[in-house]
């Protein structure tokens, strides 16, 4: 059972409030562990399924969603992101490839559960038996006022949870998030207001001890 288990690929997590430079990071790790020889499958959510689109319709605001509505959509995606089996989450893990995802459920804990009953966002979350809990969860870390000055130099239209006081709230509950599944989840707070060098040295740090 443990060789098995060696074999399986990891399932790494990256969180963070807008602008806090995810895609970058991501990037660069994906690009490393392939270069170390290890596969690796890079995936985020929204997916691109039907419900991924009708999620992304409403975070640009081009439809408007309850946030409840938008915290069942989430877990709807995200089952379809586990169960899926051609590329689904589970299906890489089995196979031996390393699954990089741009936000998972932490992200529903944070915004959803900071404008609906957060108690339910998380029951739905953590109790589905098809929605997997990651081998690592890595937040990096800005203020919202950081956030908000790179989405400035960065974007020409910006989503609809894209302002300071909605984003101190997320950033708030995240943390709030993280305390209360520090129990069961491995989650790491990286800084990410430093230089993407240092941050990308951080971070394969925590990664090689996961591998």
């Amino acid at each position: 059972m443990q060789e098995q288990n060696q074999k399986r690929g990891r399932f790494i997590v990256f969180e963070g409030i807008d602008g806090a430079g995810k895609t970058t990071q991501i990037e660069l790790l994906t690009r490393r562990l392939a270069e170390e020889g290890r596969r690796v499958h890079h995936t985020a959510e929204p997916t691109e399924s039907v419900s991924g689109g009708l999620l992304r319709d409403a975070l640009s605001g081009v439809s408007k969603r309850t946030p409840c509505e938008m915290a069942a959509l989430f877990v709807l995606d995200r089952i379809f992101h586990n169960t899926n089996p051609v590329n689904g989450i589970e299906k890489m893990l089995a196979d031996g490839v390393d699954v990089i995802c741009d936000r998972y459920y932490y992200s529903s804990l944070a915004y959803q559960g900071s404008e609906t009953d957060a108690k339910w966002v998380q029951d739905m979350n953590l109790s589905c038996p098809e929605i997997r809990r990651p081998d690592l969860c890595i937040f990096l870390d800005l203020t919202p006022e950081q956030s908000m000055e790179r989405i400035g130099r960065g974007r020409v239209t910006v989503e609809i949870y894209e302002n300071v006081d909605r984003l101190t709230r997320v950033r708030d509950r995240f943390y709030s998030v993280f305390e209360a599944l520090a129990p069961t989840d491995r989650i790491r707070v990286v800084n990410a207001a430093r230089s993407v060098e240092e941050i990308h040295n951080e971070i394969m740090t925590l990664v090689s001890d996961l591998l």
